[in-house]
């Protein structure tokens, strides 16, 4: 074999021993803590949206909800969720497994948290008195995990205390209340 030869078998060694090494560092790293948002993106983005999902708020039952998806809301909007009434404090968790997109104080909401979870949906929490402590954008969550408290912040100050839920799927908002019932039946 002449030295052009065994120089390219050296580089071909040399570059496939580099790949193996820099598949084990992404194997290794891939299972690393600081991935977990990364691979909690890979695996809602690939999974189908939920069929049934748990009340979000402790304690609420879904035939306790009133199905108000939909109501009109003044004269130029329509209610884009459920609200979901309790005692003011009353700990809200995520129905879902994601990743938080935003925590946020303002607009129509007041206190909110968005969620982005399987099928890539957005779960949208708002009127919220607090957020939990530890809640920050990127986090990743699963169902149960505390959100923050049942409140009336945003365009909700006056009314009963409650969390307005809303679902925000491909084709725009849908009732989540189909989806709570589904999980009680389930039960």
């Amino acid at each position: 074999m002449g030295r052009p030869a065994v120089r390219r078998l050296r580089r071909l060694a040399w570059t496939m021993l580099s790949l193996a090494v820099l598949a084990l560092l992404l194997a290794w790293a891939w299972g690393q803590p600081f991935m977990a948002s990364p691979r909690m993106l890979w695996d809602i983005s690939r999974a189908s949206p939920p069929r049934e999902l748990p009340v979000p708020v402790q304690g609420v039952r879904a035939r306790q909800i009133a199905d108000t998806f939909g109501a009109p809301r003044g004269t130029d909007r329509t209610h884009q969720g459920v609200d979901i009434f309790a005692a003011r404090g009353t700990p809200i968790a995520s129905a879902t497994r994601g990743i938080v997109v935003s925590v946020r104080d303002g607009g129509l909401g007041g206190k909110q948290v968005w969620v982005l979870g399987p099928g890539r949906e957005r779960h949208y929490y708002a009127h919220l008195d607090d957020w939990a402590a530890d809640l920050s954008t990127g986090q990743v969550v699963h169902p149960g995990d505390v959100l923050g408290y049942v409140g009336t912040t945003g365009n909700a100050q006056g009314t009963p205390p409650h969390l307005h839920y809303g679902i925000y799927g491909v084709q725009g908002a849908y009732d989540p209340l189909p989806l709570f019932k589904a999980h009680a039946a389930a039960r």
